[in-house]
C-alpha cells in the first residue's frame, strides 16, 4: 500500500470514528474528564500539615467502612473453624479449613505452616488472591489453589501463611460481576460492593490468625495481587493489626478509571461505593505511617503505570507529613499484569525487612507444589446446607424496613431525616451551587399542527440540555405548564393525547418535553456492553446516571420558571416508569409544584432507577409519601396495594385524599 493511500484510508476511518460518536458522547467525554477533576482536588484538600491530616484520618476509615457496606459494623460472630484435611511436605504442613466470618458465609482457606516450630510464634502473612479460576473438571478448587507457590515459600522461610479464597472464585462461587456483567444496578442502591465482603472476610481472617497458637499476633502483614492487591488496600487500610502490606497491582487513580476507561477491565470487587467522592489516593494513605510496598508492573492494562504513580506521589506526601518516607516503597518491574518473579522476590524482602529485621539472600523461587485437588477444602457432593456465600449480595447490606409514622411529629422526624440522608449520600454527587441556565432559544418544531421551539440550558458544567416547548401565543398567557420527563422513545415519537391537544389550542396549558442526560438528544452513540462501562463511571465518582437525572430535573423546573419562559406560571411534573420516579425524587427538592402524575412508576429501586445507598433508609413508597406531603401526587397503571406504606402513612396524618390517588 502507497502512503498515499494509506493516508486516505486513515484520514476515512477517522471521519467514521468521528462521525460514529454522538453529540452526547462527546459530552459525557469532557463531563467524566471535568467531574474527575473535581473529584482529585477535594481528595487531600486542606492537607498540608501532618495535624491536618490525622484530623481527617479517623473520619476518613470511618466514611471507608461505611462505603464498603460495613457500617454499623457487622456482629464478630464465632468463626466456627473448621480443619477438613491436611497436606505435607519436608518443611511445612498445609492444613485445609473453613470459617464463618459471618453465619453461613463460608471462607475456604489453606493454612501454611513451618514445621518444627516447637512453641516459638512466628510473623504470619494474610494472602488475598487475584482472579484465578482453578477447577477440578467443572467444581471449583478455589483461587487459593492458584497462589499456592506464595504461601509455600512464606512457609519454607519461616512464616505462617493464610490464604483465603474469594467469594466469586472460592470454592462456594458468588458474584464479584453484578454491575459489571449482569446489571444488577440495585447493588448501588443497596450500597453493596463485593469489595466490602472480601474486606470483611480478611479482618475475620485476622481474628483467626491471631488466634491461632503458632502465630505472633502482633507482626502480621498482607499482600496479594491484582484483586488481592485491592483487597490488601482495603483490608489493610481498616484493620491497623496489619502491620506491613505489600499490595501488588491493585490500585490506580480515578483518571485512569474514569477517563481513560480501565473500569472496563475490572469487576465490581475493585471498587468502594463511592459515596465520599475519593480519589484511591485516599484510600492508600490510610496505610501511612505503616511499611507499604507499592508494586507494579510497567506494562499493566489495567492499572497504567502514569495512575500508579500518581498514587505514588499522594503517599510520598502523607508519608513525608510522618517523617516516615523510608517505610514507603515504590516497586516498578517489567512486564503485564502478571504474577511474576520479579514482582515477589521485593515483596519477600520487604516483609524479611520490617517483620523479621532481616534481609538475607533470596535464592529459591515460589513455586507450586501441590495438584489443584490436593488443596480443596469442601466435599464437592455436600457443601455446607447453610451457606450463604454464592448470594451474600443480596442480604451483606441490610434493606431498611420503615416502619409506618405513628404521629405527626415522628413523620417530620423521620421525613426529615430521609431528605437529609439523600442529598448527602444518594445525591452526593450534585454540583454545590447551581450554575447560569444560559437559556437559549434553538429552534422551531412542529407536532402535527402543533407549533412549538426548542429551548436549551445548562445543567451542569458541559451537560446543555433541550426543552421542548409547545405553547399557543405567548408564554406568559398559559395557565399552567406540564413538563413531561421522558425517555428516548418518548423523545423520537412525541405525542399528545387528544385531551392534551385541545387544553393546548385553548391556550390555557403549555405542554414541555424533556429528557434528562443520556436520553434523546443526549443519547450515547456506544454499544450496549460500553454504555454499561459509562454508566459504570459514574459510581466511581460518587454518583449514578439517574442520581444526576433527578438534578437535570430541577435545572428544568428552574429554566422554566425564568423570565425568558413561564416565570411563575404553575409546574406540574410528569413521568412514565423509570422517568417517574427521577420525578418523583426531583419533587422533593423542588418548592411550589402544582403536582406529580407518575406512570407506571416500579415500586422498589430494586427494578427501578439506581441512586446510591438510597435502599439503606427509604424506597419508592417513602419517596412517595414524602412527595404527597409536598403537592398532590397521582400514580397511573399502579397497583395501589403495592403502594400501602404511602398510603396508610397518608391515612395516619390525615392528608386530603386528592393528596396521594
Amino acid at each position: 500500500m502507497n502512503l498515499r493511500r494509506f493516508a486516505t484510508l486513515l484520514i476515512c476511518l477517522t471521519v467514521s470514528l468521528a462521525a460514529a460518536e454522538s453529540p452526547g458522547d462527546r459530552m459525557l467525554t469532557e463531563y467524566f474528564r471535568t467531574e474527575t477533576a473535581r473529584v482529585q482536588a477535594q481528595t487531600f484538600s486542606g492537607v498540608t500539615t501532618l495535624a491536618d491530616w490525622t484530623h481527617q484520618r479517623d473520619a476518613a476509615r470511618a466514611q471507608l467502612f461505611e462505603m464498603l457496606g460495613l457500617a454499623p459494623l457487622p456482629e464478630r460472630t464465632d468463626l466456627q473453624p473448621v480443619i477438613t484435611g491436611r497436606e505435607e511436605q519436608p518443611d511445612f504442613v498445609v492444613e485445609k479449613l473453613h470459617f464463618q466470618s459471618l453465619p453461613g458465609l463460608y471462607v475456604t482457606a489453606n493454612f501454611y505452616v513451618p514445621k518444627n516450630l516447637q512453641g516459638k510464634k512466628v510473623p504470619a502473612i494474610l494472602y488475598g488472591c487475584g482472579h484465578a479460576s482453578v477447577k477440578d473438571g467443572n467444581v471449583s478448587v478455589g483461587n487459593k489453589a492458584g497462589y499456592q507457590h506464595h504461601g509455600a515459600w512464606f512457609a519454607r522461610h519461616g512464616y505462617a501463611c493464610l490464604i483465603i479464597d474469594t467469594i466469586q472464585l472460592g470454592e462456594l462461587e458468588g458474584v464479584h460481576h453484578g454491575t459489571s456483567r449482569f446489571g444488577m444496578y440495585w447493588w448501588n442502591s443497596r450500597g453493596y460492593t463485593p469489595a466490602g465482603v472480601e474486606a470483611w472476610n480478611g479482618i475475620r481472617a485476622l481474628d483467626y490468625l491471631q488466634s491461632r497458637p503458632e502465630v505472633d499476633g502482633d507482626k502480621i502483614g498482607m499482600t496479594g495481587r491484582s484483586g488481592g492487591g485491592a483487597y490488601t488496600w482495603y483490608t489493610a487500610a481498616l484493620d491497623e493489626r496489619i502491620k506491613v502490606a505489600v499490595p501488588v497491582a491493585g490500585i490506580t487513580d480515578l483518571h485512569n478509571h474514569v477517563v481513560d476507561g480501565t473500569v472496563k477491565g475490572h469487576c465490581d470487587c475493585m471498587f468502594l461505593v463511592n459515596t465520599y467522592r475519593w480519589d484511591y489516593g485516599k484510600l492508600a494513605a490510610l496505610l501511612a505511617p505503616r511499611p507499604l510496598l507499592l508494586a507494579n508492573s510497567d506494562k499493566d492494562t489495567i492499572f497504567p503505570l502514569e495512575g500508579v504513580l500518581r498514587i505514588h506521589r499522594d503517599l510520598a506526601h502523607i508519608y513525608g507529613l510522618y517523617k516516615a518516607t523510608d517505610k514507603l516503597g515504590l516497586l516498578i518491574t517489567e512486564g503485564p499484569h502478571k504474577d511474576t518473579q520479579d514482582l515477589q522476590v521485593p515483596a519477600f524482602r520487604w516483609f524479611n525487612r520490617w517483620l523479621k529485621g532481616a534481609d538475607p539472600i533470596i535464592s529459591d523461587a515460589a513455586e507450586k507444589v501441590f495438584t489443584p485437588k490436593q488443596l480443596r477444602v469442601l466435599d464437592a457432593t455436600a457443601q455446607p446446607a447453610d451457606e450463604r456465600t454464592t448470594k451474600i449480595h443480596e442480604t451483606f447490606v441490610p434493606l431498611a424496613t420503615p416502619a409506618v409514622p405513628a404521629s405527626a411529629a415522628a413523620w417530620q422526624t423521620q421525613r426529615d431525616a430521609w431528605r437529609q440522608a439523600l442529598r448527602e449520600k444518594s445525591f452526593g454527587g450534585w454540583p454545590d451551587t447551581a450554575e447560569p441556565l444560559a437559556l437559549a432559544r434553538a429552534g422551531e418544531l412542529k407536532l402535527g399542527a402543533l407549533r412549538g421551539a426548542t429551548w436549551e440550558f445548562t445543567s451542569q458544567g458541559v451537560v446543555r440540555l433541550p426543552l421542548r416547548i409547545y405553547a399557543k401565543g405567548p408564554f406568559n398567557a398559559a395557565k399552567r405548564v406540564v413538563l413531561r420527563v421522558v425517555d428516548d422513545a418518548a423523545w423520537a415519537q412525541p405525542k399528545l393525547s387528544a385531551s392534551d391537544a385541545a387544553e393546548l389550542e385553548r391556550g390555557e396549558t403549555a405542554f414541555v418535553d424533556f429528557a434528562p442526560r443520556g436520553l434523546g438528544p443526549t443519547a450515547s452513540a456506544a454499544s450496549a456492553a460500553d454504555q454499561n462501562q459509562l454508566r459504570r463511571r459514574y459510581l466511581l465518582l460518587g454518583q449514578t446516571v439517574d442520581g444526576m437525572r433527578v438534578w437535570d430535573i430541577q435545572r428544568a423546573v428552574a429554566a422554566l420558571r425564568s423570565r425568558e419562559l413561564f416565570g411563575d406560571t404553575p409546574v406540574q411534573l410528569q413521568g412514565e416508569k423509570n422517568q417517574a420516579v427521577n420525578a418523583l425524587y426531583a419533587s422533593l427538592f423542588i418548592e411550589g409544584l402544582a403536582g406529580l402524575e407518575l406512570t407506571a412508576p416500579p415500586v422498589s429501586h430494586m427494578s427501578g432507577p439506581d441512586y446510591l445507598n438510597v435502599l439503606r433508609f427509604i424506597d419508592i413508597p417513602q419517596a412517595t409519601a414524602m412527595a404527597a406531603e409536598r403537592q398532590p401526587v397521582k400514580l397511573r397503571e399502579a397497583n395501589l396495594d403495592a403502594w400501602a406504606w404511602a398510603t396508610k402513612t397518608a391515612a395516619v396524618l390525615g392528608w386530603p385524599r386528592e393528596r396521594l390517588q
